[in-house]
């Protein structure tokens, strides 16, 4: 139940994902598909799929739209590191507490209307590891908003 509940946080913070201009114009604003996988142990589980309507505000700060805000439950969080590069974004959380975590992650947009990411996670609670999970990730434009 504590591990669900920590996913659901860690990754509604995830994909709630800080951005830079240099990127504004590769990203389309509008309705976004998103397929995720998680492999956890090797196994890798079946697609999710979700939407997101991505506004022009958002897609004018990737680094603010893609990645998360720190923060853990009873933890205290370091900034997010996060690096913008060409069409690259990377970023870095660490948090430490009753939960440990550190979250990586990295976004490849390949074109204005796809993107391609990989997220790794890894907590523990009082020294033991509760998650050590990579998520796969890949954003296709659908249309504008309605």
């Amino acid at each position: 139940m504590f591990r669900a509940a920590l996913l659901v946080a860690v990754f509604a913070g995830g994909f709630g994902l800080a951005a830079s201009a240099a990127l504004a114009e590769d990203i389309v604003p509008g309705l976004w598909r998103i397929i995720s996988r998680t492999e956890t142990g090797g196994v890798i589980g079946p697609p999710h799929e979700s939407s997101r309507c991505i506004t022009a505000e958002e897609a004018q700060d990737v680094a603010a739209t893609f990645a998360p805000p720190a923060g853990a439950a009873n933890s205290s969080c370091a900034p997010v590191e996060h690096t913008l590069s060409g069409q690259k974004l990377t970023w870095r959380m660490t948090c430490r507490g009753q939960t440990d975590m550190e979250q990586t992650g990295e976004f490849t947009f390949d074109s204005p209307r796809h993107y391609t990411a990989t997220m790794q996670t890894r907590a523990a609670v009082s020294g033991k590891t509760m998650i050590d999970s990579q998520d796969i990730i890949e954003g296709q434009w659908v249309s504008e908003c309605r």
